[in-house]
């Protein structure tokens, strides 16, 4: 298993706006193109201004595959559009991959 931390670097003010398109739309988005969030995050220090999620994929080949037909899905597009009429949500965005080790298990 894969797993993605993405992080957002949010413009000032936007950060509800992101939560909400994230928890009425986008997490459904997600998992029609086979994409599974596991866990979200803002960061404590509000100044920082960042969202972090973990999205899980089989590999990297089907993350990839997953989020190029995500990114051309025209409900994503219109989507994208109306909620940054007011200009982009986020400035900048990272992912970090990891995978589990064999040492841990969690219980």
């Amino acid at each position: 298993m894969l797993y993605e931390l993405r992080v957002y670097h949010m413009n000032p003010g936007k950060m509800q706006a992101i939560q909400d398109r994230f928890r009425d739309h986008v997490i459904q988005l997600f998992m029609n193109h086979g994409m599974k969030v596991t866990h979200f995050w803002e960061d404590v220090d509000e100044t920082n201004n960042r969202l972090y999620y973990v999205v899980e994929h089989a590999n990297m080949e089907l993350r990839n595959l997953n989020y190029d037909r995500f990114r051309n899905d025209p409900e994503w597009i219109e989507l994208k559009r109306i909620t940054e009429l007011d200009g982009p949500l986020v400035d900048k965005q990272e992912s970090i991959f990891m995978k589990n080790v064999s040492f841990f298990e969690n219980k």
